[in-house]
């Protein structure tokens, strides 16, 4: 795996021409590409030090006049070097870095070791949607109950997967699959487990799982935007980081 051709495979697959979601709405605004919603969130730009600046007030500007905040997520490979100091200078501010990590599925998916007593499967039925809010929530302690209307009618879409763990008869560890159409890369998301079950392989599990489904539908590559808490996990998987992600706010103006 080389990094900087992944990178830029990345890139051009995921960031400047965004696979189709019906969660959001995105737009090109000359060299940036942006999800409208609340907050907007600028994914990618293609930027220099000669116009950076008016580009970053232009993306503030345009959240203020539609009421909302902007998020915008640089990666470690974006340019101009010091967008991170730009931003900070015009008010934003940084979240917690996170690593951006692949694993090549040219030799298989990746191998979990055995979890005694625990399966993973597909979220087939309306019940197992609930049960995966449920975990989900419990998980990151937050209210995930909303997301089931989103997920409710995209059981059968083949371009996500909702995969719950379950041990000991319950459900404890919820996750997510992107399967963009039309791309070599596939996406794993919200890797949760409930705080009793962690240390047991859940996560390795799920992640193994989701591998499996990306390998059968023909994807070459899966990716990941890991927390330090996982990336460990992942990289005892095959997992390679490839840059660093930051993500950093700006909120909406005060009423």
């Amino acid at each position: 795996m080389i990094v900087s051709q992944l990178l830029a495979l990345y890139d051009a697959e995921m960031r400047a021409d965004p696979p189709p979601d019906p969660r959001v709405r995105c737009e090109r605004a000359g060299a940036v590409v942006r999800e409208i919603g609340d907050p907007h969130c600028v994914i990618y730009a293609d930027l220099t030090g000669a116009d950076a600046d008016t580009v970053i007030a232009d993306q503030a500007a345009f959240a203020r006049a539609t009421g909302t905040g902007v998020a915008w997520k640089v990666f470690g490979h974006d340019r101009p070097p010091d967008l991170g100091r730009r931003l900070r200078a015009a008010g934003f501010a940084p979240g917690e870095p996170e690593a951006l990590m692949a694993f090549d599925l040219a030799a298989g998916a990746p191998q979990a070791p055995h979890a005694p007593g625990v399966e993973a499967r597909r979220v087939a039925s309306h019940a197992d949607l609930a049960e995966w809010a449920a975990v989900s929530g419990a998980s990151f302690g937050r209210d995930d109950r909303w997301r089931i209307e989103g997920y409710a009618t995209r059981l059968a879409d083949p371009t996500i997967g909702l995969f719950l763990a379950w041990a000991d008869g319950r459900a404890v560890a919820s996750a997510r699959l992107e399967l963009p159409p039309g791309r070599s890369i596939a996406s794993l998301w919200g890797g949760g487990t409930l705080p009793a079950y962690r240390g047991r392989g859940v996560y390795r599990l799920l992640v193994a799982a989701r591998g499996e489904e990306a390998l059968r539908r023909g994807y070459r590559y899966l990716t990941v935007e890991a927390r330090g808490t996982s990336r460990p996990i992942l990289a005892r998987l095959g997992f390679v980081p490839l840059t660093e992600i930051t993500e950093w706010t700006l909120p909406a103006a005060p009423e």
